[in-house]
């Protein structure tokens, strides 16, 4: 099977989160999903390095990512193939964004975040986050 290994931007600003919604995609299980902004690392590219170019390629955002800013691994397995997904939190001073790949997007606080409906791999990170309120 298959395997991706994959990053994500948890984008923080003003107390809530940045959560994307998919397009149709090949496969109907992630599509119109919400997800955390990020993509596939290229070789070569560190973490950090995939994200800030995901980042830039999909928002039009540059957005410092450190080592530090490492949240949390997920390993999932879809139906045709499998991801490590490696998120990071990104604090950011400035909303404003160009959204050039997904269907919409939307802001939530933490502990709404279940009112959308997530891909699969996203949801650990989901509750992560609601679980770390404080």
């Amino acid at each position: 099977m298959k395997h991706l290994e994959v990053v994500a931007g948890i984008i923080e600003f003003g107390g809530k989160i940045l959560c994307l919604q998919k397009n149709v995609g090949k496969y109907d299980y992630i599509s119109y999903k919400f997800e955390f902004p990020g993509g596939k690392v290229e070789p070569g590219e560190s973490h950090c390095q995939a994200l800030m170019r995901e980042l830039n390629e999909e928002l039009a955002m540059d957005i410092k990512i450190r080592e530090q800013d490492f949240y949390m691994t997920v390993d999932h397995s879809y139906p045709d193939f499998e991801i490590t997904l490696h998120s990071f939190l990104c604090r950011v001073n400035d909303c404003t964004f160009t959204l050039k790949e997904h269907k919409s997007f939307i802001w939530l606080k933490k502990m709404d975040l279940l009112r959308v409906e997530w891909a699969a791999a996203d949801l650990p990170i989901v509750k992560k986050l609601m679980d770390d309120i404080v």
